[in-house]
């Protein structure tokens, strides 16, 4: 069989990948209502008034914090999968794992090192 054969379905799907957006946006210009009424442009702050300025600046350590969370969670995941396969890996998986574990805490260091980090 040709490469055609095997490719078409690949082409196939990034035809309508690539063809799915402006679909979208195409369809959605035609059903959205072209007169908002003032009711339909208000702020919706689940079901209640807003009160004050909709524009709340947070702190970057929020986000720092937030950040490391997501590192902490990667990497329990790869130590548990490392853990299960631990019994069937070669002494250069475990030295990798040790280098990784050893990045992760020069930048744990790092983290709590620098003063505008803030642990909740």
């Amino acid at each position: 069989m040709s490469l055609v054969v095997y490719y078409m379905p690949l082409v196939i799907v990034g035809i309508i990948a690539l063809g799915f957006a402006p679909l979208s946006w195409m369809v959605s210009r035609f059903v959205r209502p072209t007169r908002p009424t003032r009711w339909m442009e208000s702020t919706y702050e689940c079901g209640s008034e807003p009160i004050g300025d909709a524009h709340v600046q947070f702190k970057f350590q929020y986000y720092a914090f937030a950040l490391i969370f997501v590192v902490f969670d990667l990497v329990a995941t790869f130590l548990m999968i490392w853990a299960v396969a631990f019994s069937g890996l070669s002494t250069m998986a475990t030295v990798w794992m040790l280098l990784f574990l050893g990045i992760l805490i020069l930048g744990v260091a790092y983290a709590l090192k620098k003063e505008e980090t803030v642990w909740i």
